[in-house]
């Protein structure tokens, strides 16, 4: 059974959360990658993560990219895996908290595992394994139902509760 540390990517690229995300926007386009990880500011702090689409919803709201930092629109902390969480375990992560990549952390930053690092790293693209992941049973999670002629709004902050760390 494949892990984290067998399949992620060990070049990561990363940026100080004091950065603008208009260089940001400049590291990806050079680097051809869509999500850099912020840097700690400490031994002791949590890793950050911005991506194309935290830039764009800044740029959308009327933000100036030259005058908005990196740690005002980044995720911190961020969801992380740890590098012997398991591939299945690693795919239900992130279905559940609606994510495409993550840091992989023991102590310090090693890699980044990404869904595309499980579809050419692994065999779960294969058409029996996605038999097996689909009929395997996921836990349950919340969502927002409609209940006679309201919203009932689901609490994913204490579901993932446990998935966080940095």
């Amino acid at each position: 059974m494949k892990v984290a540390a067998d399949i992620m990517t060990t070049e990561v690229v990363t940026i100080d959360s004091l950065a603008t995300i208009l260089q940001a926007t400049k590291v990806m386009k050079q680097q051809n990658i869509k999500t850099l990880i912020v840097d700690r500011a400490s031994a002791h702090d949590a890793y950050g993560i911005i991506t194309q689409t935290d830039i764009s919803q800044a740029i959308a709201n009327n933000k100036d990219p030259a005058l908005i930092y990196v740690c005002e629109v980044m995720t911190k902390p961020c969801i992380v895996v740890n590098p012997n969480l398991s591939v299945e375990q690693i795919i239900k992560l992130f279905a559940q908290a609606k994510i495409r990549i993550a840091p992989v952390i023991k102590d310090q930053l090693l890699g980044v595992v990404s869904l595309t690092d499980i579809i050419t790293k692994t065999n779960y693209s294969t058409p029996d394994r996605i038999k097996y992941i689909s009929t395997t049973t996921l836990p349950e999670l919340p969502s927002d139902r409609w209940r006679e002629g309201e919203w009932e709004v689901a609490d994913w902050e204490g579901e993932l509760e446990n998935w966080c760390s940095g």
